[in-house]
């Protein structure tokens, strides 16, 4: 049951799964209408979910469940990781790369391979201040407060530690 992001509790659980490219506003569309289908019909033990997704920055795909209501279980979410993969598949995208790290350059949206990132940071074109993007936060107050948050203070720190 698609679900207004304000009325999402602060503990709601989050998914977020990100191209490499921005998408183009065709294909946002079209993955927008697949993603407000699925919402519609997420069920956990039959029951419908309180749930939201939505398409961010031209490359985030990002799933927001409230269970207040009703709780997700391991079938519901096996079907939320089908459904990512079938949009995968139809579109030609990579969701499930964890180690591209996307981060800002100015208001511009940079998504590169850790080794890419590495080398950025040793350049001195990304340093500790720069913004990254945390797509591991687990909860709707993460994700409101702290999906995007100074490298320094993010897991992707120990990918340019010195050792």
């Amino acid at each position: 049951m698609k679900t207004d992001f304000q009325e999402l509790s602060a503990d709601s659980r989050v998914w977020i799964y990100q191209n490499s490219v921005p998408l183009e506003k065709k294909i946002i569309r079209d993955i927008q209408s697949k993603l407000n289908s699925f919402i519609d019909s997420w069920k956990a033990h039959g029951h419908p979910l309180q749930a939201m997704g939505d398409i961010l920055h031209d490359r985030f795909i990002v799933l927001i469940v409230d269970e207040r209501q009703n709780g997700v279980s391991g079938c519901s979410i096996d079907s939320s990781v089908a459904f990512i993969k079938a949009i995968e598949e139809e579109f030609q995208l990579d969701l499930f790369d964890r180690l591209v790290f996307s981060y800002l350059n100015g208001q511009q949206v940079e998504t590169i391979a850790k080794d890419q990132f590495l080398k950025k940071y040793q350049e001195g074109i990304i340093d500790d201040q720069t913004l990254v993007f945390d797509n591991l936060v687990s909860t709707k107050k993460d994700f409101t407060e702290a999906w995007i948050k100074p490298l320094k203070d993010s897991w992707h720190k120990r990918f340019v530690q010195k050792v």
